[in-house]
């Protein structure tokens, strides 16, 4: 569903969330993004500048809301996140393209406008980069909803950027002001993680970025599914949303000859996956940075296996799960498998019934479930 949202250059732009077949009741910007747009237009500097004379950059714009507000402007915008690098080019008709590495920030930026992420680690890290990108006289606005803005958000713009203030409250949002007075910091990551050898067999290091889920060891559903890879004659195999690779790099283990296809959704996990399963393996793998596994090849996968999300940032639901058991089933070859790992009270049992037309329990634990459904037709 397409929305209008007012920007500090009163153009009223019609912004939409991708992709756009799911999630159409949900707004492709929030009251945070308000607000950062709010301030900005009662700024009399800001207002009556030129496009060329301040240097911008946005980092985690959710659809484009703060980016194609201001592309008017010697503007760069950076993002981890697949959905996002498409929503921000639909909405800005492709006339934006952001970059999706922060050692892609090059000069020095006259205002920075955060979205503050979920993940104190990859704000950190964001941080991090972006001092070695700002002068004295830099500005660095953030935004949040309060219901998610974490203390931490506050010590490490203090430690990275400056002191801070903020803004009074705005239907349920606030922002975060500092000037930068620090000094350029490198980042900290990524990190080099020892996996638990007795029960992943994988004793080489794990070199994860900082936007990954569970960074610094495995996550129980992860490690769950490690003792559940199916073994047997899968040429093909996919890790769906496969985070650091560990998945992948595990089936490859116990099938030798298959070949392995990454996918997901954050491209700090597709580097990750690339250079682990390099210290592992010397035959080619495919890394694709894509949402759930969209737009591939059909009827050419003959295993999936998949720990699906259930948030997008801090957007909490299954319809990530259920578009990635859809791709998968048209990416299944008749016959094909595939392997989901949940928690219990998501069931999802019920999604794989309606898609595969079938579901079979294969391992339960006291908070997880492991399923397999089989494309029967095509």
């Amino acid at each position: 569903m397409i929305q209008a949202l007012n920007s500090p250059t009163k153009k009223q732009l019609k912004l939409n969330r991708y992709p756009l077949h799911t999630n159409k009741i949900l707004h492709a910007w929030d009251s945070a993004d308000e607000l950062i747009l709010n301030h900005l237009s009662g700024v009399e500097t800001f207002e009556n500048s030129g496009p060329k004379s301040q240097r911008i950059v946005v980092l985690n714009d959710q659809f484009g809301a703060l980016s194609c507000s201001l592309e008017k402007f010697d503007l760069t915008t950076y993002t981890d996140s697949y959905v996002s690098f498409k929503g921000i080019q639909l909405n800005s008709e492709n006339r934006l393209y952001p970059l999706s590495q922060l050692e892609a920030l090059h000069g020095k930026y006259d205002l920075a406008l955060i979205r503050i992420p979920k993940n104190m680690s990859f704000f950190e890290d964001s941080l991090a980069h972006l001092s070695q990108h700002l002068h004295p006289q830099s500005k660095v606005i953030c935004g949040s909803m309060i219901k998610h803005l974490a203390p931490a958000s506050f010590n490490l713009l203090n430690q990275y950027i400056g002191e801070t203030t903020t803004s009074l409250a705005f239907k349920k949002a606030r922002l975060i002001f500092a000037k930068f007075q620090r000094e350029a910091t490198p980042s900290l990551y990524p990190l080099k993680v020892h996996l638990d050898p007795g029960t992943t067999q994988l004793n080489t290091p794990f070199i994860h970025h900082s936007n990954l889920f569970s960074r610094e060891k495995l996550d129980i559903g992860t490690r769950f599914l490690l003792n559940s890879i199916p073994q047997g004659n899968y040429p093909t195999i996919l890790d769906l949303g496969c985070a650091n690779g560990v998945i992948g790099i595990a089936a490859k283990k116990v099938n030798p000859d298959s070949k392995i296809i990454f996918s997901d959704e954050s491209k700090m996990a597709v580097i990750s996956a690339q250079i682990n399963y390099a210290n592992y393996y010397s035959d080619p793998a495919e890394f694709l940075w894509t949402n759930c596994y969209e737009n591939q090849e059909p009827h050419s996968i003959d295993l999936v296996l998949c720990n699906p999300p259930f948030h997008q940032g801090n957007t909490l639901g299954t319809y990530i799960a259920k578009q990635m058991f859809e791709d998968a089933y048209r990416a299944l070859k008749v016959g094909g498998q595939i392997r989901v790992i949940g928690n219990s009270h998501l069931q999802y049992q019920i999604s794989l019934q309606r898609i595969f037309g079938n579901s079979q329990p294969v391992a339960k634990h006291n908070k997880f479930m492991i399923y397999d459904a089989i494309k029967s037709t095509s």
